[in-house]
C-alpha cells in the first residue's frame, strides 16, 4: 500500500504540475490546475470523514443484527451448511472458527446486493482472521482470498442499481440481473484462481497460521483459549460435524434457483430486502430466546468503534484517488484507450466508469447516474445496461482493501491487490461480453 499510495499521488501531482506550467487562463474566473488539485484534496478529505461518519449508523445497525444472529446460533447453522465448500476454499481456517460464519454472512449479503450490510460482516471476518495471524501487520492467505472474493462476489440482486435505474425511468430496471450474475460469476472464479496461484509466489514470506489452540499469535492452553474466546467462537465450537456435501449442493442450487425470480420480480423484491433482513434476524433471535435488544446494542457498540477507527485509512486512499481524478491523469488514460476499447464493446462514455470503479465508488456512482439520466443515452440503451452492470458487478477495490485491512492494521497486503484487480478485469470483460450478447442490438 505504501508504493501504491505514493505512486497515485506522484502521478497526480506530476500531471497537475505539467498542466500548471503550460496553463493559460482564458477568463479571470478560470481556476488553475494546481488550485483545482488543492481544492479537490481538501474537499475529498472532508468527504472521506463524512463518509466514515455516515458508516457509523449503518455499521452499528448491521453489526447489532449480526450479534443477535450470533447469539441465536445462526452462524452455526449457516457455517455447518456451507462448511464443506468453505473448508476447501480456506483450509488454513479451522472449520468451527467464528471467522467462517462472518465470512459466510459477508458473502451472503453481497449475493443479495447489500453492500452496506456486507461491510460490517467483512470487517468482523477480518478481525477474526487476524486472531489466527502470527505475523501481525501481514495479510494471511485466507485474508487475501477472502478480500479477492469480497471484491468480486456473486450478486443475485443488485438492489441499489435497480433502484437507480427505476428512478431514471427505465422500462426494465431489473434487466441487469442476468448480466450482473454472469459477470460476477466470472469475476469470482478468476478471484479464487488468481488468489490460489499468486499465494505460491509469496510462499516464502507467507505467515504461518497457528494451531487451533493459539490466539493472537501467542500459544495458549485450551482452557485459556476457551475463556478468552468471544461468545460466537464458543457457540461455533459446539457445532456438530458439518452437513453433508449433498446438503451444501442443494443449498447452492436453491440459491441459483432464485435467478428467474429476481429477473421477473426484481423491482418488487428489492424494497423488501433490508427491512425483511432486520425482522427475520430479530424474529430468529426471539425464537431462540435471545435478549434481542441487549444483543443488538452490544453489537452496535462494536460497529461504532470500528467505523471511527477506519477514518485515517479512508482519508489516505480517497484523497489519493481524488488527486488522480482532479489532476487530469484519469482523462489522459481515457482518451487513448477509448480508441481501442470502443470497437470491443466498451464505448468512450462507459470507459471512465470501468477505470474509476475500482478506485472510487462515489465517483463511479456519479458517472453511472449521469449516463443513465442523459437523454441521449438513457438507462435502457446498450451503454446504460453496460454501466449499470459494471456498477452492480464490480467493487471499489482500493476502498475495500483500505477499510478491511485498516480495521486490523494490515500494512503488508501481499497478493491481495493483484488477485482483486484480476477479478475486476475479468468482471469488466464479462460485463462487456454478456451485455453485447443480450443488448448489443441497442447500441
Amino acid at each position: 500500500m505504501n508504493a501504491i499510495f505514493f505512486a497515485i499521488v506522484l502521478i497526480a501531482f506530476s500531471v497537475a504540475a505539467f498542466r500548471q506550467i503550460t496553463w493559460v487562463a482564458e477568463t479571470p474566473e478560470d481556476v488553475s490546475p494546481m488550485d483545482a488539485l488543492g481544492i479537490g484534496m481538501i474537499d475529498t478529505a472532508e468527504a472521506s470523514v463524512t463518509l466514515a461518519i455516515g458508516l457509523v449508523g449503518v455499521m452499528a445497525l448491521f453489526l447489532g443484527l449480526m450479534k443477535v444472529a450470533e447469539h441465536g446460533g445462526l452462524l452455526v447453522i449457516i457455517a455447518k451448511l456451507l462448511r464443506p465448500l468453505m473448508k476447501r476454499l480456506f483450509p488454513d481456517v479451522p472449520a468451527d472458527h467464528p471467522a467462517m460464519g462472518a465470512m459466510i454472512l459477508n458473502m451472503s449479503a453481497n449475493v443479495m446486493g447489500l453492500g452496506n450490510a456486507a461491510t460490517p460482516f467483512g470487517i468482523r471476518a477480518m478481525q477474526e482472521l487476524d486472531k489466527l495471524n502470527t505475523q501481525k501487520g501481514t495479510a494471511t492467505n485466507a485474508m487475501a482470498l477472502f478480500l479477492a472474493i469480497n471484491t468480486s462476489s456473486v450478486t443475485l440482486l443488485p438492489t441499489g442499481v435497480i433502484a437507480i435505474r427505476a428512478a431514471a425511468g427505465s422500462d426494465d430496471p431489473a434487466g441487469i440481473v442476468p448480466t450482473t450474475l454472469v459477470a460476477t460469476i466470472c469475476s469470482t472464479t478468476v478471484a479464487i484462481i488468481m488468489a490460489k496461484l499468486l499465494q505460491r509466489y509469496w510462499a516464502a514470506s507467507s505467515p504461518a497460521l497457528p494451531d487451533v489452540g493459539a490466539s493472537d499469535g501467542v500459544e495458549t492452553a485450551p482452557e485459556e483459549a476457551a475463556t478468552d474466546a468471544p461468545d460466537e467462537a464458543r457457540d461455533l465450537s459446539k457445532a456438530d460435524d458439518s452437513y453433508s456435501a449433498t446438503a451444501s449442493i442443494i443449498a447452492l442450487l436453491c440459491l441459483f434457483a432464485l435467478v428467474p425470480l429476481t429477473v421477473v420480480y426484481g423491482k418488487e423484491i428489492a424494497p423488501w430486502i433490508i427491512p425483511g433482513l432486520m425482522i427475520s434476524l430479530l424474529a430468529f433471535g426471539v425464537a431462540k430466546k435471545v435478549p434481542v435488544y441487549e444483543s443488538f446494542v452490544e453489537g452496535a457498540k462494536d460497529g461504532f468503534n470500528v467505523a471511527l477507527r477506519i477514518i485515517p485509512y479512508l482519508v489516505a486512499i480517497l484523497v489519493a484517488v481524488g488527486m488522480f481524478r482532479n489532476s487530469g491523469a484519469m482523462d489522459l488514460l481515457i482518451i487513448p484507450l477509448s480508441a481501442i476499447t470502443g470497437p470491443l464493446g466498451l464505448p468512450a462514455e462507459a470507459l471512465p466508469m470501468a477505470l474509476l470503479r475500482p478506485l472510487s465508488g462515489s465517483g463511479a456512482y456519479g458517472i453511472m447516474a449521469s449516463i443513465i439520466n442523459d437523454q441521449a443515452i438513457g438507462p435502457d440503451s446498450y451503454t446504460g445496461y453496460l454501466v449499470s452492470t459494471l456498477q452492480g458487478s464490480t467493487e471499489t477495490t482500493f476502498y475495500v482493501l483500505a477499510v478491511y485491512f485498516g480495521a486490523v492494521q494490515i500494512k503488508r497486503i501481499r497478493h491481495a491487490l493483484a488477485a482483486a484487480l484480476s477479478a475486476d478485469l475479468a468482471g469488466i470483460v464479462a460485463a462487456v461480453v454478456i451485455c453485447s450478447i443480450l443488448y448489443g442490438s441497442l447500441a
